[in-house]
C-alpha cells in the first residue's frame, strides 16, 4: 500500500520517494505519496518528478489496487525505472486553492444543514448540491454566514474513529453519494472547530487547510434546480 504523506501533512510539497512499480496502464507507483489522488470531488494533484538530472511532468492523480496511488504522467516517453529515487514536487498553488476550497465547502454544509447529494472542488470554485425542495430565499444572508466562520479563524484538525463507531453515529456522514470507505477499520474525521466550540465534524479524506481564515473571501453564485428536489449551490473564490 502507498504510504499517504499527504494525511500525514498536507502542507508538504515535496518529498523523496522510491518507484515501487508500475500499473498495466503505465501508472507510476511510489512507495510514498504526496500526491492526493482523484477521489470525494477532489481532483487529484498534478506536479513532477525528477530523479538522476531527468525529470517527468504529473497531470494527475487516481486510485490503483491494492491502496495504491498512480501516478499519469503528461509524457509515457521517460519514465523512472523501478528502484529509482525520485523526488515529487506539486502544483503547490492549484494544491493550497483545493484545500481552501474543500474546506470552504465544509462551512457550507454548516451554514446549509441539509443533505448533501453531491460536490465537486476546483480551483476558482466548488459546489455542493443539496436535498432541498425549495432555494433558499436570503442568499446574501447566507453568504455573510459563510464568510463569517471563515474569518472566525476556527482550527482545522483532524482525528480517527473506528467503524462501528461510525456505525454508531450515522448523523456525523452528510453526504448522501459518497459514503466513506469501509473495511480498513478506520475512518478519518476532519473537525472545525474546538470540542467546546464544535463547528463541523464529518468523515473525510481529503486535504484541508489549517484554519479557516486561511480559505479566504468567497462569494455564493446563483442557486441552480437539478431536480425536484435538488439544489446546487456554487462557492467562488475572490482571490
Amino acid at each position: 500500500m502507498t504510504i499517504l504523506l499527504y494525511q500525514e501533512d498536507p502542507y508538504l510539497s515535496q518529498a523523496p520517494s522510491i518507484v515501487a512499480g508500475y500499473t498495466s496502464e503505465g501508472g507510476i507507483i511510489l512507495h510514498q505519496s504526496i500526491f492526493y489522488p482523484t477521489s470525494g470531488g477532489q481532483p487529484g494533484d498534478s506536479g513532477t518528478l525528477s530523479w538522476e538530472g531527468r525529470k517527468c511532468e504529473i497531470a494527475a492523480a487516481i486510485k490503483a489496487g491494492e491502496g495504491q496511488i498512480a501516478l499519469i504522467a503528461s509524457d509515457t516517453a521517460a519514465l523512472p525505472p523501478i528502484g529509482a529515487l525520485v523526488i515529487q514536487s506539486l502544483d503547490w498553488e492549484r494544491r493550497h486553492r483545493h484545500m481552501r476550497m474543500h474546506t470552504a465547502l465544509h462551512l457550507l454544509s454548516v451554514v446549509m444543514p441539509f443533505p448533501v447529494t453531491g460536490g465537486q472542488i476546483g480551483a476558482q470554485k466548488g459546489r455542493l448540491d443539496f436535498k432541498l425542495e425549495a432555494a433558499p430565499q436570503d442568499l446574501a444572508a447566507l453568504d455573510r454566514a459563510l464568510n463569517d466562520l471563515i474569518d472566525q479563524d476556527f482550527e482545522v484538525t483532524e482525528s480517527w474513529i473506528t467503524e462501528s463507531e461510525l456505525s454508531a453515529k450515522p448523523h456525523l456522514v452528510k453526504t448522501m453519494s459518497v459514503k466513506p470507505p469501509m473495511g480498513q477499520g478506520r475512518i478519518r474525521l476532519i473537525r472545525i472547530g474546538s470540542q467546546a466550540d464544535l463547528i463541523d465534524l464529518q468523515p473525510c479524506g481529503g486535504t484541508h487547510v489549517a484554519r479557516t481564515s486561511e480559505v479566504g473571501r468567497v462569494s455564493l453564485g446563483k442557486i441552480e434546480n437539478k431536480g425536484a428536489q435538488n439544489r446546487r449551490m456554487h462557492v467562488h473564490f475572490e482571490n
